[in-house]
């Protein structure tokens, strides 16, 4: 059965109507507390709401970006991978400020499990303390336009994953006065 958007919107004489932005994600927690510390601590949120049982999130005007839930004993994840939600990402809008929150991250012993030149993005991944796995990015390119035509490149279609790098050292080169735009392209990409 193909219930693709064209498919549904044709079968129903419907126009597809898009969501215009992602609005919150929700987890479900053993350890509220220490989720909430947590996410406060690397988006700089704050808290919206919260009781004993839930907590809302936001880092923005939005009334919550997160909402961490607690009704009830949940079963604990195990370490298999499974099918489902890997990870969620959240942007910066510049290389000087996703090294900064690495940075800060850094001080207060938070580390990413891996940092990844994808292309398309600088990123870094982190678990939270429950294993839940949240990447912080910024955009390589300048606009989407750029962005398409990168990852229809000969580069992206033999790595569409990226190339793993050193955090401490795009710092250090960031420091140094090297330009970000060099530093965000992957380096198999270099002229």
């Amino acid at each position: 059965m193909n219930t693709s958007p064209a498919t549904t919107a044709a079968a129903t004489d419907m126009p597809v109507v898009r969501p215009r932005r992602l609005a919150h994600i929700a987890l479900r927690t053993n350890r509220l507390d220490d989720l909430v510390a947590w996410y406060c601590t690397v988006l700089g949120a704050h808290v919206a709401h919260a009781s004993s049982k839930v907590a809302f999130l936001t880092y923005d005007d939005e009334h919550h970006r997160l909402a961490l839930i607690a009704l009830e004993e949940y079963q604990p994840r195990d370490d298999a991978f499974r099918v489902g939600h890997y990870h969620t990402a959240f942007a910066y809008d510049s290389l000087a400020e996703l090294l900064g929150t690495y940075e800060r991250l850094r001080a207060l012993e938070i580390l990413p499990y891996r940092a990844i030149n994808h292309g398309p993005t600088v990123s870094f991944y982190y678990a939270d303390p429950e294993g839940n796995q949240i990447e912080l990015q910024v955009d390589s390119f300048p606009d989407a336009a750029a962005t398409n035509a990168w990852m229809r490149s000969e580069a992206f279609r033999r790595n569409p994953i990226g190339i793993d790098f050193d955090p401490d050292d795009m710092v250090r080169r960031l420091r140094a006065g090297e330009p970000e735009a060099r530093l965000l392209r992957r380096p198999d990409s270099l002229d």
